[in-house]
């Protein structure tokens, strides 16, 4: 016999954790499952050392959820956006612009927390929930759908019965395959280093965007490591440029690191390992299929630009939270599926496009062009209204 819920979710990274949990706060019941269990620990073989930056609209999820009292105490906040060009002869900072939190609210832009933290906090309020059954470990195998319900057969053999299935199962989603909805995918030769570093001066709440070529070096606040500041950087290259940078012996990699970091913050070291990523965008030609609903990177995928990522993964979640609280005996059926795409699909298209407009400039490599982003940094920055509504839209408010 069919183990049966409200709604299975496929894929247990941030996403379907933080979907897992909403869910079950809200009185729906839940089966969460994911190949792969979570790491849990900083310094573990396979924790994912990049940060997420949980902006204000999220925040407000997140309490309702019952989430953000495990992450309050842990994270850093982000006061403050600098845009760094540093595409002149030599690697220094030549424009400097700090977009400020205050300036359109009384709150900070976001707070920053590690990503294999953000996990180990997750995993702490689903311990709390009896309505959800996360299940690490076993993946989704096959999807059957029909018309009041679907039936999911798990890694094991195991089938489910669910009103709803959601699919936060990654860039590669298997239930997106499942249900034939094709995606358009963008390659930029580039790849991204994550890690932390410690570093002389205080980061003052600024999250600091240094561009030169090859794409943005982004420092992050983090909180105080072994009594020292700290930040998560997110370094992306052009592919070769990139590996190479992997490869390279700890010490030397830091002389580079500190060439690039134009001396923002000082002098950097090392905190942890170095891990290392492509970087694609990816849209989902529809955001739900036939008692089906795509997520996060199953719907869709941008470079790690503005903090979008998982803030866009949690509009998809608002979306879905208030069309099945407003109507729960029409969970996962056609007409709610409908309103989900119409609800989430031209604001995604906008933004990957967006994003992608701000890769390709980050990358430039030819002086003139470089100039000519500089000079656009400047002429955006001085409009006092363009420059608050650019703020408003990376948050998700305009």
């Amino acid at each position: 016999m069919a183990d049966s819920c409200d709604i299975l979710i496929s894929g247990g990274g941030i996403a379907g954790l933080i979907a897992a949990a909403t869910f079950g706060a809200a009185g729906f019941d839940v089966i969460c499952v994911d190949p792969t269990p979570p790491v849990t620990a900083r310094d573990d073989a396979g924790a994912d050392l990049r940060t997420t930056a949980i902006l204000q609209p999220a925040k407000a999820l997140l309490q309702v959820a019952g989430i953000w009292a495990y992450l309050e105490s842990h994270a850093a906040p982000l006061e403050v956006m600098r845009i760094i060009d540093a595409g002149g002869a030599e690697p220094e900072a030549r424009v400097v612009k700090d977009f400020k939190s205050a300036d359109i609210s009384d709150q900070p832009f976001g707070w920053n927390l590690p990503n294999w933290l953000l996990r180990r906090e997750l995993l702490a309020r689903l311990n709390e929930l009896d309505r959800v059954d996360f299940r690490p470990g076993l993946g989704t195998a096959n999807l059957f759908t029909r018309t009041q319900s679907a039936q999911v057969t798990l890694s094991d053999g195991t089938q489910v019965s669910a009103r709803l299935v959601l699919a936060c199962d990654g860039r590669d989603s298997p239930m997106r395959r499942a249900a034939n909805i094709p995606v358009r995918t963008t390659r930029y030769g580039q790849k991204a280093l994550a890690f932390a570093v410690i570093h002389d001066l205080p980061h003052q709440n600024v999250s600091t965007e240094i561009h030169r070529s090859g794409g943005p070096f982004t420092l992050v606040p983090l909180p105080d490591h072994d009594g020292k500041p700290s930040s998560a950087i997110v370094w992306m290259e052009r592919g070769p440029r990139a590996q190479a940078l992997h490869q390279m012996e700890a010490d030397d990699f830091e002389v580079e690191m500190n060439r690039r970091s134009c001396g923002a913050l000082g002098q950097l070291r090392l905190a942890s390992r170095r891990s290392i990523w492509p970087i694609i965008s990816q849209s989902a030609a529809r955001m739900s299929g036939e008692r089906v609903a795509l997520m996060a990177e199953a719907a869709h995928v941008v470079p790690p630009i503005g903090a979008q990522g998982l803030n866009m993964s949690l509009g998809d979640l608002r979306v879905l939270l208030d069309l099945a609280q407003s109507r729960p005996e029409r969970l996962g059926d056609a007409t709610m599926m409908e309103a989900y795409h119409k609800a989430r699909h031209g604001d995604i298209l906008m933004r990957v496009k967006g994003i992608d407009l701000l890769n390709r400039t980050s990358m430039l490599s030819p002086r003139p062009l470089r100039d000519l982003r500089a000079f656009g940094l400047n002429a955006l920055y001085s409009l006092a209204p363009v420059r608050k509504t650019l703020m408003q839209m990376g948050l998700g408010v305009k």
